[in-house]
């Protein structure tokens, strides 16, 4: 087991789990987006109420959660490695008389993903706080839908999205989401040596639209709601 360890630990270990990690939630976002849009229903929370109890009541879907939250955070613990890394290297060939373009390039854009990862935790952490809690500690009231009471997480969403500070602090958050997919997507692949001219370029154009749609999707939810208010 001892090469498996040096391998996850080494910097081609760091970029295949940082890689792994960054696809599976890119591929949660996109389901993620298809049960916030039932917040637009316009049935007064009914479809997104049950859509909620539905995805925190049935077990598979329980344990598929503990996985994302483990990716979550094991995704930014490697990008915080891969940051150090390459700040650690960037200060070893700073003292050479040529420092080389690559190098260069590396650190920036890893100082860069990291920047734009921290920003998206610190909203991550916001969100868990103001949706994902409340259903934790039960502090939600209920709804009743043929003779089913639910938490009624819908009725926290429209509240917050009352406000405009949140409204815009969500809306530019997705402006940072979208900036760190558009980077990632491809990234991604590439680390995982799928970096082909006949396949790259169909790779980084469907990277940069989704990376352009699933945020908006999500942006557009807040002001939506706001302005329907």
């Amino acid at each position: 087991m001892s090469w498996i360890t040096k391998f996850l630990t080494s910097s081609i270990g760091h970029k295949l789990v940082m890689s792994l990690t960054g696809l599976f939630l890119i591929l949660f976002l996109v389901i993620h987006l298809v049960g916030n849009l039932q917040l637009l229903a316009g049935d007064d929370g009914e479809s997104f109420n049950l859509y909620a109890k539905f995805m925190t009541t049935n077990p598979l879907i329980k344990f598929t959660s503990y996985g994302l939250y483990f990716f979550i955070l094991l995704h930014a613990v490697q990008g915080i490695v891969i940051w150090w890394k390459n700040r650690s290297a960037r200060g070893e060939v700073g003292y050479a008389v040529k420092v080389t373009r690559a190098v260069n390039t590396n650190a920036t854009y890893a100082s860069n993903m990291a920047l734009l990862g921290s920003i998206i935790f610190l909203f991550l952490a916001l969100h868990l706080y103001q949706f994902w809690l409340q259903m934790k500690l039960d502090t939600l009231p209920y709804a009743t839908y043929d003779g089913v009471a639910v938490k009624n997480l819908y009725y926290i969403v429209s509240l917050t999205y009352e406000n405009p500070i949140f409204v815009a602090i969500y809306v530019v958050s997705m402006v940072f989401i979208g900036m760190h997919l558009w980077h990632g997507f491809q990234s991604a692949f590439q680390s995982l040596g799928i970096n082909h001219p006949k396949y790259t370029p169909l790779i980084q154009g469907v990277g940069k639209i989704y990376s352009i749609l699933v945020p908006l999707g999500f942006a557009l939810i807040p002001i939506l709601m706001y302005l329907n208010k």
